[in-house]
């Protein structure tokens, strides 16, 4: 697995999935990341494309045809290829085939690129369209940061620190991984979320119109954590699996189908559109203290 690497920081990356397995602080001897352990979610940060959570009946139409795809897309399972590594950064490439075209009807080319400056990794998302019609797409972040950090602390002491006081609600997630009609309360002019493993019982967090760009992870025990910068991502999820010891803080250009989707691709909450030779970027980045 392609490695990169600085003076702070450590970071594996699969090219499985593009997806990133280690991030390991050298001075401060931390690994931040969630070591995918199966007996809970064995996974550590799945890249979401091209679409983001679950399809009403796993299928969306366009042009009148059915397309079949799980939640979460199919780039997170791919082979990409090591298109550039330097001992900083890399990046990665996946482009469209006869079977990627059975499942999504658009050719493309996907690119993520992973670099470190200092404490900080960033992460890039590139989707280009080579053909000479329109594409529709999604395209968002998983990764899962381990809490608690150390021995002494437990998952409890642990809070979401957003950038400014919030007022968005939660929306829900139906039992087939739809998005409900109605959101509940949960910041109220709340800046701060803590954490505990009872939050997630009913699935993830999903959050609409953030005010912040930006959100730190932080703990009351010691001054460890992490910010993670999200500029342009729309949508937040935040999410564990059932008492694990992680937190997945996911920003996300895409969202899962409503409860009341018409399955028409083109009309879906969140889709991006590309048109013919396009280009799309966004890139988040989590600096780790």
């Amino acid at each position: 697995m392609p490695v990169i690497e600085n003076e702070f920081l450590e970071v594996t990356i699969d090219p499985k999935g593009a997806e990133l397995k280690k991030i390991f602080h050298k001075q401060l001897k931390l690994d931040y990341l969630w070591n995918a352990d199966p007996a809970f979610w064995a996974k550590s940060s799945p890249v979401l494309f091209p679409v983001v959570g679950t399809l009403k009946k796993d299928t969306m139409y366009y042009d009148g045809k059915p397309y079949n795809m799980g939640r979460h897309g199919f780039a997170r399972d791919s082979g990409f290829s090591v298109e550039k590594q330097e001992p900083s950064s890399v990046s990665f490439l996946l482009v469209s085939d006869k079977a990627t075209l059975g499942k999504y009807p658009f050719d493309f080319e996907f690119r993520v690129y992973y670099e470190l400056k200092d404490n900080a990794l960033s992460v890039s998302y590139d989707v280009r369209n080579p053909s000479q019609a329109v594409m529709y797409f999604s395209v968002g972040a998983h990764p899962a940061f381990k809490i608690p950090l150390t021995d002494d602390e437990q998952y409890t002491d642990y809070y979401i620190e957003f950038e400014k006081p919030e007022t968005a609600g939660r929306w829900l997630i139906s039992p087939d991984g739809l998005i409900e009609s109605s959101s509940t309360p949960l910041l109220a002019g709340s800046n701060r979320l803590p954490l505990e493993h009872s939050l997630f019982y009913r699935d993830a967090i999903v959050l609409k119109g953030l005010e912040s760009a930006y959100l730190s992870l932080r703990n009351t025990k010691s001054t460890h954590g992490l910010r993670f910068d999200f500029p342009g991502f729309p949508y937040m999820g935040i999410w564990a699996a059932r008492d694990a010891d992680f937190v997945c803080i996911e920003p996300w250009c895409g969202i899962a189908d409503s409860v009341g989707s018409d399955q028409q691709f083109i009309s879906k909450e969140g889709i991006n559109r590309l048109e013919a030779g396009g280009k799309f970027e966004r890139t988040w980045t989590a600096a780790f203290f």
